[in-house]
Formats: C-alpha cells, sequence, structure tokens
C-alpha cells in the first residue's frame, strides 16, 4: 500500500509542476516549495486545487500510516 501512495504522490507531483510551467514557463521544482513568491500561482485557482489534491493525498498516506502503526 505504501507503495501506491508514493505513486499517487509522485504522479500528482508532477501533475502540479506541468501546471505551474503552463501558468509560469520558467519556475523550478524547488520554486514550488514557496509558490506563494509567484502571484500567478498564488491566485490561480486551478492550481491551488492541485496543490490541494496533493495535500489530501499526502494526509491520507499519513493517516494510513498511523493507522499501521497503531
Amino acid at each position: 500500500m505504501h507503495t501506491v501512495f508514493k505513486e499517487l504522490i509522485d504522479a500528482q507531483e508532477k501533475v502540479i509542476f506541468k501546471t505551474a510551467r503552463r501558468i509560469v514557463g520558467h519556475v523550478t521544482a524547488d520554486d514550488l516549495l514557496q509558490p506563494n513568491d509567484f502571484p500567478e500561482l498564488e491566485l490561480n485557482p486551478y492550481f491551488r486545487y492541485e496543490e490541494g489534491v496533493l495535500a489530501g493525498i499526502r494526509t491520507a498516506y499519513a493517516a494510513f500510516c498511523a493507522q499501521e502503526r497503531a
């Protein structure tokens, strides 16, 4: 199950990077650690949605890991 979550996270990170590149052509993966430095990303609802999807997957993975340890 860990592999499934890691694959989902990797895939969503790629979606976010591609989305960010469409909005800000010169953005790097490191830039995405602080997307608020780019108003074009900060204010883009589609980018923010995709970020939220990633946050949800990461939260589900954390919950799964916690449950597994209990």
